[in-house]
């Protein structure tokens, strides 16, 4: 949901005054979810054929959309809001509001449910990190 009008803006007749402690929490609640969608690609896109944040579909400072391909070349467009990250169409930048798939808390939890390709590149990525812990604490 958008709004029209910046609440600190509102006239002093509000009974909040220039001075008050309340000003200072002006954007501290909100997140922007273009920028979480962008963190999210990053974290996994190792571990995909494709994947990246929707410049078609509108984001808000509530929700935003990535397009995923799977290694298996499946296609998702994926929801991230406060609640996580859920499949809402089966084509990038497509939100088909029939579907209804619950939400994920994490980007690996719901790769890991759609992509068994998925769960075995970040699994092997897993043991090269170790690997390298290992080799690193041997020298």
């Amino acid at each position: 949901m958008e709004m029209d009008c910046n609440p600190m803006d509102l006239s002093n007749n509000t009974g909040v005054e220039d001075n008050s402690e309340f000003k200072d929490f002006e954007g501290t609640d909100v997140k922007d979810m273009r920028l979480e969608a962008e963190a999210v690609v990053n974290d996994v896109l190792f571990a995909v054929s494709n994947m990246f944040v929707s410049k078609s579909l509108p984001c808000a400072e509530d929700v935003a959309y990535i397009n995923v391909e799977t290694r298996e070349r499946n296609r998702y467009c994926l929801e991230l809001t406060e609640a996580g990250l859920r499949v809402v169409g089966y084509a990038f930048d497509q939100v088909d509001d029939s579907v209804q798939n619950p939400y994920h808390e994490t980007v690996y939890s719901l790769l890991d449910s759609v992509s068994p390709a998925y769960r075995e590149a970040f699994g092997n990525a897993l043991l090269q990190r170790l690997e390298a812990l290992k080799s690193d604490g041997q020298s």
